[in-house]
């Protein structure tokens, strides 16, 4: 009897247990905010001086790539007395706290799910300055990264049903059903958004795999590549336009993994030759081993007078879910 007296305290202990972690986790309520806008709590005098300025220059430096200069972020300061209720359910948040160790942490769902909060400490006002500074690749990343990654969400609530794309390239990729093919061959697809200004736009397509090779001019290779595949297949508005690069805008490189595969990166600004058209594109070239190709998909929006970083980042959300066979 005692033996079965304590089996019965140890499952309702266990149970309570559960019922405790659930209870604490329905407390927790979804996240919201604009995408791109970062909340930044953080004293007004410190906002106003030299701890504001070193925030400022992180989170609102231009992206480089876009025809005009657009912050990386959008920020709202919020003061400490002011972060409660519904203020602090904002999907990423900088947080300053003074009078502490110097020290930064990057937490996720602290005040809501999902979130992602960077709190930055210090004794001293060089010690929140140079944590800032020093880390700020990492807290571009962060962000940059939650923002995809609920930009994906967004979009995966009304996904397209093509299958000519995995059927011809044997490629997975996700976006929404608003977009449609302009054109497509054995290799090649051109999507199209409407948006309120013009369109945005994907191209995925495969080449060889001698069709690039990694030495000093893999960059040169690219553009070349990029401009012989627009002038093939997407015309401009006039008879003899097409797309291509504006060489007077030096492209960035880099190189990064998408699928777990060894990937380029190359950013830049497209035009369309004999035209007046112009804006920013990324270009990713996946490099498929097993299949002895590259899988080349790239996002390039049209959006005149207005500010194309949202379109970019939805772009390269989608880019970034891309699954090859």
């Amino acid at each position: 009897m005692k033996h079965i007296l304590f089996l019965v305290s140890l499952l309702f202990v266990f149970s309570c247990g559960d019922k405790k972690k659930s209870s604490s986790e329905k407390f927790l309520l979804d996240s919201s905010g604009s995408i791109n806008n970062v909340s930044v709590v953080v004293d007004n005098e410190l906002w106003n001086g030299n701890v504001g300025e070193a925030i400022r220059n992180v989170l609102a430096k231009p992206i480089y790539g876009l025809p005009q200069d657009e912050p990386t972020f959008t920020i709202s300061q919020i003061p400490p007395a002011v972060f409660s209720g519904f203020v602090t359910k904002n999907r990423t948040v900088l947080k300053v706290e003074m009078n502490k160790e110097a020290n930064i942490k990057f937490l996720k769902d602290v005040y809501a799910k999902p979130q992602h909060v960077i709190a930055v400490f210090g004794k001293t006002k060089q010690d929140i300055i140079d944590l800032v500074t020093n880390n700020e690749t990492k807290i571009i990343e962060t962000f940059r990264n939650a923002e995809i990654v609920e930009r994906q969400r967004q979009m995966a609530k009304s996904p397209h049903n093509f299958k000519s794309i995995q059927e011809k390239l044997g490629v997975n990729i996700k976006f929404q059903s608003v977009y449609r093919i302009a054109k497509q061959t054995d290799n090649f697809f051109w999507i199209r958004k409407d948006i309120t200004t013009g369109t945005t736009n994907l191209m995925i397509y495969e080449l060889p795999f001698n069709a690039i090779k990694r030495n000093d001019s893999v960059v040169n290779q690219i553009i070349k590549i990029r401009d012989s595949i627009g002038k093939a297949h997407i015309e401009g508005p006039v008879e003899g336009s097409y797309l291509t690069t504006e060489n007077a805008y030096a492209p960035f490189h880099g190189e990064t993994v998408l699928d777990n595969k060894p990937t380029l990166e190359t950013k830049g600004i497209w035009d369309i030759k004999n035209a007046f058209m112009a804006g920013p594109f990324i270009n990713y070239a996946i490099e498929d081993k097993i299949n002895k190709r590259w899988v080349v998909v790239e996002g390039f929006a049209f959006a005149p007078s207005v500010e194309k970083r949202n379109y970019m980042l939805e772009l390269e959300a989608i880019i970034k879910s891309i699954r090859l066979d």
